[in-house]
């Protein structure tokens, strides 16, 4: 029986999604709820379950592909998995002692290191493999928090055999000193590009939204607190007795701002075109 592997449904303000990276090839098989596939829409990054166990034998989207609700991505053949698990066992019956010890052998190997979509993402732009990473998780699933904390591995330089190294030529006595062109060191530098992902691209454009449509500063004001902490040495105690907990400065910060409030509305206005709203 074919199944169709479909997008779920999104949710409500999110219209489109991106499918990020394929876990398995046409012709492979699956299990139930394995993970086929990465989506990635503005918000989070979400695992694509198989429904149901069997061959994967079409992928109708590649990676990079946009994708809505409903949108069938791949089929899977139900039936083929009990033909693909006969012919394999017929094959285990049919092998050698050597080939059934080395199979044996290569079953006591561990299992690979599984690691979530954002801790497969930041181990891909650390240059870090799952080896490289010490799972933390459940079961030692490697998480994104793993993947911070883990140095990219240094690259071994090939240093040339000290007998062979040439002996550093002498220097004259008034030397002038070599000057290296900038340009030459910018050309010289790598360069790497890499398309932008959908939710960093949305972030972009939401921060370069609220700089376009919202009056953003920073103000300081200084004040006396010794008023303050005065009240607040003299009551602590007896505050903590009666209620349980300590006496903190926010009630007071509090207290402040709503008498200010009453005072100068206009503090808390807001702009609507070319009025002042308080």
């Amino acid at each position: 029986m074919i199944i169709e592997v479909k997008i779920p449904q999104l949710s409500e303000s999110v219209s489109e999604a991106s499918l990020v990276s394929w876990h398995h090839k046409e012709g492979e098989l699956v299990a139930r709820d394995e993970n086929l596939i990465d989506i990635e829409t503005d918000k989070v990054v979400l695992e694509m379950p198989a429904p149901e166990g069997g061959l994967l034998v079409n992928i109708l989207k590649g990676n990079g592909e946009a994708v809505t609700s409903g949108d069938v991505i791949a089929c899977i053949d139900t039936e083929a998995k009990a033909a693909g698990a006969a012919s394999a066992k017929g094959g285990a019956v049919a092998q050698d002692a050597p080939s059934a010890a080395a199979a044996s052998k290569a079953e006591t190997k561990p299992a690979a290191t599984v690691a979530g979509p954002a801790a497969r993402k930041l181990m891909a732009e650390k240059g870090l493999t799952a080896s490289d990473v010490k799972g933390t998780g459940p079961g030692g699933r490697v998480l994104k928090e793993d993947v911070a904390g883990t140095a990219r591995p240094a690259v071994p330089t090939q240093a040339a055999p000290a007998a062979l190294a040439p002996a550093p030529a002498a220097k004259p006595a008034l030397s002038q000193p070599s000057v290296v062109a900038l340009d030459s060191i910018v050309a010289d530098r790598p360069e790497q590009r890499v398309p932008m992902s959908r939710l960093r691209a949305r972030v972009a454009e939401r921060l370069l939204q609220s700089q376009a449509t919202n009056a953003i500063l920073t103000t300081f004001n200084e004040v006396n607190m010794a008023p303050v902490m005065e009240l607040r040495n003299k009551y602590k105690d007896k505050f903590e007795k009666e209620h349980g907990v300590k006496l903190g400065f926010m009630s007071f910060f509090v207290k402040a701002a709503v008498h200010a409030l009453k005072k100068f509305p206009i503090l808390n206005a807001s702009v609507d075109g070319n009025d002042i709203v308080y």
